[in-house]
């Protein structure tokens, strides 16, 4: 093979292959180990060994002394191989330990190897920091979103000041559904109509989800129609957006529940996106009636001082909790615990707050606690009363009953799937487990899941996917036995 194939081979390598397809060729011509070293370091960057491997001593001693004579090149002669090193840039060398008699045209080959190999390191050193940098923005991102749902704003605002654009207020809140290779091109159609102003997080626990924040007045919302959501369904068939209502940043945890269930609906329509049905709300129903009850209820968390330092506090325990609740075991992904952590902090919870988190009533109390205390934590000031009234004492207020019975009208209106009340309320019963539920029922569980996903159309609403309505359906259904 003539010079000229072998550097048209060499250079073809580098353009297709990178660094590591080239050393290989290299090696594999040579007959001998190439591979690239830094001078003065045997224990070499993580980078370079990866290109290297295990770098021969004879290698990592001939770049040490090539840079301490300050030569661009350097042969050292072994008892049985010599090392033939070139200089590439910032202290490293193209290296390869060959038996002897190495190939006559191997020094010319090395040094003609040598500059595009420096080209296509410094290349793969930027693709490798923009990777970083990349991942850098994604979890402060994240980080920024974890904050907004505890209801840390000054914080959030601070980091997201960062990272641009600034964080909308007030805003709609978006989550789209796609595939994972389609979430890029999704966040960049987002900020392409709304002008750069969408705030995109890919959300932390379900891997094809995109959370997005859009300023209230970046497009013109219509009452059965939202430009933006429908202009991602067209870009993207396989995708489907919920929408939340307008609603100012500090409601952020209520805008995320809401698009969520906007989702449950779209995924049944053919448009592909839904804004979310108007309906009563729970927190305000229950605020003037629930906030001492919830203060009483929470104070044992707000109030929490770990043993060691390194032990959450009661702040971090009511995000555990809230996160618990929206997302059960998937929670681990978006507080970045391992599930064991997961599981003894609720235990944790349970214990302070002297509930049984695996009975769904108790679960719907806590939900409604911390919807009614947004923000509350280790010194917010928040003290138990001294009488605090009682959950059931709560939803026998009027208010209460009113909502209940507006939230569960659906299930025996005009349209509601026949025994759609009697489903709800088994499956409650059964704290929100198909398998028992179905079989209460007498049917098999995919009966009961589809008869659930019809009630979830009906009700506009997400029941079998977490954040679900299940435990404003219990709160539901308790007042109205109460009232009645």
């Amino acid at each position: 093979m003539s010079r000229s194939d072998d550097v048209l081979k060499v250079h073809r390598l580098a353009h297709a292959g990178g660094s590591a397809a080239l050393l290989e060729w290299l090696a594999a011509r040579l007959g001998g180990w190439t591979g690239v070293v830094r001078a003065g370091d045997p224990g070499a960057r993580q980078a370079d060994r990866e290109q290297a491997g295990e770098a021969p001593e004879a290698a990592v001693r001939g770049a040490a002394e090539m840079s301490a004579r300050g030569v661009r090149s350097a042969v050292l002669h072994g008892d049985a191989s010599a090392t033939l090193l070139f200089a590439l840039d910032t202290g490293r060398a193209l290296a390869a330990v060959l038996p002897l008699p190495h190939p006559p045209d191997a020094p010319a080959l090395l040094a003609d190897a040598a500059v595009p190999l420096a080209l296509v390191l410094r290349a793969e050193e930027a693709e490798r920091r923009e990777e970083r940098a990349e991942i850098a923005e994604a979890r402060a991102r994240e980080a920024v979103l974890h904050l907004l749902m505890n209801g840390r704003l000054s914080t959030a605002h601070q980091i997201a000041e960062a990272l641009r654009p600034p964080l909308p207020d007030p805003m709609r809140m978006y989550v789209a559904e796609c595939r994972t290779g389609r979430r890029a091109e999704v966040a960049r159609l987002c900020q392409e109509l709304t002008g750069g102003r969408a705030w995109v997080v890919r959300c932390p626990v379900y891997v094809r989800h995109l959370i997005i924040l859009v300023p209230a007045d970046a497009t013109a919302v219509f009452a059965d129609h939202d430009p933006l959501a429908g202009a991602l369904t067209a870009i993207a068939p396989d995708c489907a957006v919920g929408v939340s209502g307008e609603l100012a940043l500090g409601q952020a945890p209520t805008a995320y529940t809401q698009a969520f269930h906007a989702l449950a609906v779209a995924r049944g329509r053919g448009e592909r996106h839904a804004r979310f049905g108007p309906g009563p709300e729970l927190a305000l129903a229950a605020h003037e009636a629930g906030a001492d009850w919830a203060g009483a209820l929470l104070a044992p968390l707000h109030s929490y001082e770990p043993r060691r330092p390194q032990d959450p506090g009661g702040q971090e325990l009511r995000a555990t909790a809230h996160a618990w609740l929206s997302f059960g075991p998937h929670a681990t992904r978006l507080l970045k615990v391992h599930r064991n952590t997961l599981t003894a902090r609720v235990r944790l919870v349970e214990t302070l707050l002297g509930l049984d988190l695996g009975r769904l009533g108790d679960q719907a109390a806590l939900s409604l606690a911390l919807r009614l205390t947004p923000g509350a934590g280790r010194g917010s000031g928040t003290a138990a009363p001294a009488t605090a009234p009682e959950l059931d004492t709560v939803l026998r207020d009027p208010r209460l009953t009113e909502w209940a019975r507006a939230h569960l009208s659906r299930l025996t209106g005009p349209g509601a799937p026949a025994g759609a009340r009697t489903t709800v309320r088994t499956w409650l019963e059964h704290d929100a487990r198909l398998a028992p539920a179905a079989a209460a029922l007498g049917v098999s569980v995919p009966g009961a899941r589809k008869r659930l996903a019809r009630i979830e159309a009906l009700l506009e609403r997400s029941l079998l996917q977490s954040p679900s309505v299940r435990y404003d359906l219990w709160l539901a259904h308790r007042a109205e036995e109460l009232a009645g």
